[in-house]
């Protein structure tokens, strides 16, 4: 039995954070900017809660 491919994590560039927190700014929504990042939404919504940003929509 052949074993599965472990995806593998890439870490995020300081350009990375500056974009992401820019697009938390700029209210993007989050589908939008994981195609852009080529990143996962619960990818992206976790790193925005480790820097306290917001990220999509914002009541």
């Amino acid at each position: 039995m052949a074993k599965r491919a472990r995806k593998v994590r890439t870490p995020y560039s300081k350009a990375d954070v500056k974009e992401l927190k820019a697009h938390s700014r700029q209210r993007t929504p989050v589908v939008k900017v994981a195609k852009l990042m080529k990143r996962t939404v619960p990818a992206l919504r976790a790193k925005a809660h480790l820097l306290g940003i917001g990220l999509g929509h914002q009541r």
